[in-house]
């Protein structure tokens, strides 16, 4: 059973989705709808979009579309249950006594629980004789006992059972304690081991304050040197940042994005609070997105190394989609943060601020990276370098910005601005003709199926789908034509397993008296409910006319009594006689 629908829809009409979407991201008007940077990947050009007036986002960039309750579960990382209490909180609603299935919830909170005592237990541990070579490791890279216990900071010995011994002595199941990944089960299937043993411990922190995953360092030139927790029901590494509830309190819409957690506690000790780093991964674009949310400029400060700089040059194109101003952190002698503060003693701290505050934008230090690969005392060189220059200075999306650099680089090089222009200007046409042919083929791929892994019957019954769709579409948006529809199509006409599911669940809906809308992201997996969204925007624009409808119905009918050639192969003489009066009955 779930939440009852009339306390579903006042809590929806209390908590408006442009409202509560606007606490989390810039909107602004287009008409009838609200426009805006999809706060859940990059993007520069706004494609999240608020249907007002039938309250529902849809982002035609990544495909996440919901209702107010799915917005909320997808940014604040929660599942239905809790997403209906923040809203019902922000509202000032009392929760009503309810049968809903909130297992999941129930797992997240003890999940969470584990994860709370598990750090605790390794902040005892790091204190304690079995964790003496981790202090001393940390002591080593000159961390304080009060940074360690701002961070929370740890030790996994070397047993492999005690964590679980812990947390099983305080009441939490096997099933648990594999769930938050802080276990594992054994191949046997008989019992579980600890996932984190002789590391230093390292707490990741959500927003909320909640312990939702560990990273663990080998004290040792063992491999993996880092050990992460993988995703769980509470954790997802790809849409999280280490630090970030520190950072967020800082003061400054600045970030200083860093390589790895001993570089953002380094920085952190020196003074630096606003400083976050990814977990275990490569920089996502909900990374980027979720920094955006904190900060509108971001300080790159990776390893000056050959991986650093690769990794630089990958976040640059992703934290720039997500509308962040962007600068590079150039550190002398190719060390990272933490080399570099401790290097310089009592000094690291005015030593690291003044580096920051000589740090370049990104367009800077490509620019600087392209002179380091031709040699500018040839002419060949210079060509070549003042090439490159014009397909990086054709990225930029602003005409002022470009003008700046192609100006600053002829008159350093003393070349014609027009022909340098015009050079640009052919690059940002290639670039557009790339852009659009890459949008045609996304565009293509979309009508015919291909690459929908929601839909994946959809390309091989493209005719037929497309119908279905529209139908779907139309019956959500006209419920008082429930009534002649059904009496006109049978569920069993659907040659698409997921169009007919989603017919039949909006016919009973209307039927029964019901929002045909009002259920959906608890009714359906968020991939599913997302499909929905998805189908209601691409009809947004199309008029719902009798016309139209026919034509669904006709093209239904007339798929549904189509035969493969196969099958029709094998038919017998009277069976393909009766196959072809159904046709002409169908096309009646």
């Amino acid at each position: 059973m779930a939440f009852p629908e009339a306390f579903i829809q006042e809590l929806k009409m209390r908590n408006d989705l442009a409202e509560v979407a606007s606490s989390y991201m810039s909107l602004r008007r287009r008409g009838r709808n609200m426009v805006g940077l999809c706060p859940f990947h990059g993007e520069k050009t706004p494609s999240f979009n608020i249907y007002t007036e039938d309250p529902h986002y849809y982002c035609f960039g990544c495909g996440a579309g919901g209702d107010v309750i799915s917005f909320i579960m997808k940014i604040e990382n929660l599942d239905y249950a809790e997403a209906v209490k923040f809203l019902a909180q922000r509202a000032g609603m009392e929760i009503p006594e309810t049968g809903y299935d909130d297992s999941m919830s129930r797992l997240r909170k003890r999940i969470f629980e584990a994860n709370r005592e598990a750090a605790r237990f390794f902040y005892r541990s790091l204190y304690l004789p079995v964790g003496r070579e981790g202090l001393d490791y940390l002591h080593a890279r000159m961390l304080s006992d009060r940074t360690i216990r701002r961070f929370g900071l740890g030790f996994a010995d070397d047993d492999w059972s005690s964590l679980t011994a812990h947390l099983k002595s305080l009441g939490f199941s096997e099933h648990e304690l594999v769930a938050a990944n802080l276990a594992v089960q054994r191949r046997s299937g008989n019992g579980v081991f600890d996932r984190f043993t002789n590391r230093v411990m390292f707490p990741i922190i959500d927003l909320r304050g909640n312990v939702i995953a560990f990273g663990g360092r080998i004290m040792t030139d063992q491999k993996p040197k880092y050990l992460n927790t993988s995703d769980t029901p509470v954790f997802k590494k790809s849409a999280n940042l280490f630090s970030l509830n520190n950072a967020k309190n800082a003061g400054t819409r600045t970030l200083l994005l860093c390589e790895g957690y001993m570089d953002v506690i380094a920085v952190n000790q020196a003074g630096f609070q606003n400083a976050v780093a990814t977990l275990g991964t490569a920089l996502t674009g909900e990374q980027a997105s979720l920094m955006k949310r904190y900060a509108d400029e971001v300080i790159i400060c990776y390893d000056a190394d050959e991986a650093g700089q690769k990794a630089t040059a990958r976040a640059i194109p992703i934290l720039r989609g997500a509308g962040l101003l962007v600068r590079v952190l150039t550190i002398p002698n190719g060390k990272d943060p933490d080399e570099f503060i401790k290097s310089k003693g009592a000094d690291g701290p005015e030593a690291f601020k003044a580096i920051i505050e000589r740090s370049g934008n990104d367009i800077d230090y490509r620019l600087q990276k392209l002179r380091a690969a031709y040699n500018l005392d040839t002419a060949d060189g210079k060509v070549q370098f003042l090439e490159a220059a014009a397909d990086l200075i054709a990225t930029l999306a602003g005409p002022i910005e470009q003008d700046v650099y192609a100006s600053r680089l002829c008159k350093e090089f003393e070349i014609d601005k027009n022909a340098f222009a015009a050079q640009v200007k052919k690059r940002r046409g290639k670039r557009s003709r790339e852009m659009e042919r890459k949008q045609q083929q996304k565009i293509r791929a979309e009508l015919s199926g291909r690459g929908d892994r929601i839909d994946k019957e959809k390309a091989k019954q493209p005719r037929s789908s497309a119908a279905e769709e529209a139908l779907v579409a139309y019956l959500i948006r006209n419920p008082d034509a429930a009534g002649m529809i059904s009496r006109e199509l049978s569920p069993e006409q659907f040659q698409n397993s997921l169009m007919r599911r989603y017919y039949t669940y909006f016919l009973g809906r209307i039927e029964n008296g019901d929002d045909a809308m009002m259920n959906v992201t608890a009714d359906f997996t968020a991939d599913e409910a997302n499909k929905i969204y998805q189908i209601l925007s691409k009809h947004a624009g199309v008029a719902d006319t009798r016309q139209s409808l026919d034509q669904y119905i006709k093209v239904i009918r007339e798929e549904s009594v189509r035969l493969k050639r196969d099958d029709v192969g094998s038919m017998s003489g009277e069976e393909l006689n009766r196959y072809l009066d159904q046709l002409r009955k169908a096309k009646k």
